[in-house]
């Protein structure tokens, strides 16, 4: 009778009411649908990046010749302050999940340390960002561009391709860690160029194209000086470089904002006991399952934009 009794119950309808399918909360199933819909979004945003990285091969930038810098480090690094956000925001992940088993287990001060851990981390991640779009909006190098808008990098002639900074070319050194960040106009570059002859113009994409010398001084009579990114010029190359870089990132660091805003929230209400009252700690699960999609957009954000 038991196992007919079984059988008869696994042949019910589970859609039919009464039964939840898969165990889940409305609450739960709710944010699922939410990050699946956000999932397009972002799948859809990072298509175009690739679309138009493609497209416009010759003159997209390498990562390795824009994110270079790290605090209180002189040189090139390339690479490295980007890979520690993301490490960062990956621990904050681990953290998170320490939270949630926490909850499972009614441990509040497990729960308090384990969130207030991860709002740390968020924190951490959001200030590295910013460090990251002052410089990428102040600028590295520097560079020209020409009069069909396409931006160059200056570089030795018969050098290995080391991209040469307008400090470089100007005061014929590379610029101290420690020295102003220096502006120059278009006459005092022209100048500084036509007196360097072991200088030239590439393009800055994957390739890295080098001009002869007698093309790159035909292309600089008409050339303007560009330093700095934002919406309308770009140092590092193609203008849809940085349009893309400041909606995508800053897209998701809206996100991240958002996520460790709930997190105080529900830091708060732990402290408060209020999770404690109603028996269970739902509510970390379910800002977990957004914290934990935030990281993982991360992950592929870092591929298009640093790795690709």
């Amino acid at each position: 009778m038991a196992n007919g009794a079984a059988i008869e119950q696994s042949n019910t309808p589970l859609w039919g009411g009464g039964r939840q399918p898969f165990g889940a909360s409305y609450g739960k199933l709710m944010m699922w649908f939410f990050l699946i819909s956000d999932a397009l979004t972002f799948s859809g945003f990072l298509t175009a990046v690739g679309l138009f990285r493609f497209r416009y091969e010759e003159t997209w930038p390498v990562a390795e010749n824009v994110y270079t810098h790290f605090p209180f480090l002189s040189g090139d690094h390339p690479l490295l302050f980007v890979a520690l956000m993301t490490f960062i925001l990956i621990l904050s992940s681990v953290t998170m999940v320490l939270a949630v088993n926490a909850g499972h287990h009614m441990n509040k001060k497990g729960v308090v340390l384990w969130l207030g851990l991860t709002i740390i981390g968020g924190f951490t991640f959001l200030g590295s960002q910013a460090y990251e779009w002052y410089h990428f909006i102040k600028g590295a190098k520097g560079a020209v561009q020409i009069k069909d808008s396409s931006v160059l990098y200056f570089t030795s002639a018969g050098g290995t391709g080391e991209i040469m900074s307008l400090y470089e070319l100007v005061n014929g050194q590379k610029r101290p860690h420690d020295a102003p960040h220096a502006h120059f106009n278009t006459e005092q570059i022209r100048q500084a160029f036509s007196q360097n002859k072991n200088a030239t113009l590439m393009y800055p994409g994957k390739e890295g194209q080098r001009l002869e010398r007698s093309e790159a001084a035909s292309l600089m009579a008409d050339a303007e000086v560009v330093q700095g990114a934002n919406m309308r010029v770009n140092e590092y190359g193609n203008n849809l470089f940085a349009n893309f870089f400041f909606f995508v990132t800053g897209f998701h660091g809206t996100h991240v904002l958002s996520g460790v805003i709930l997190n105080i929230i529900i830091f708060i209400n732990v402290i408060k006991g209020t999770y404690e009252r109603r028996g269970h700690y739902e509510m970390v699960e379910k800002v977990g399952l957004y914290w934990h999609f935030v990281d993982l957009v991360w992950v592929f954000v870092f591929t298009f934009f640093y790795l690709v």
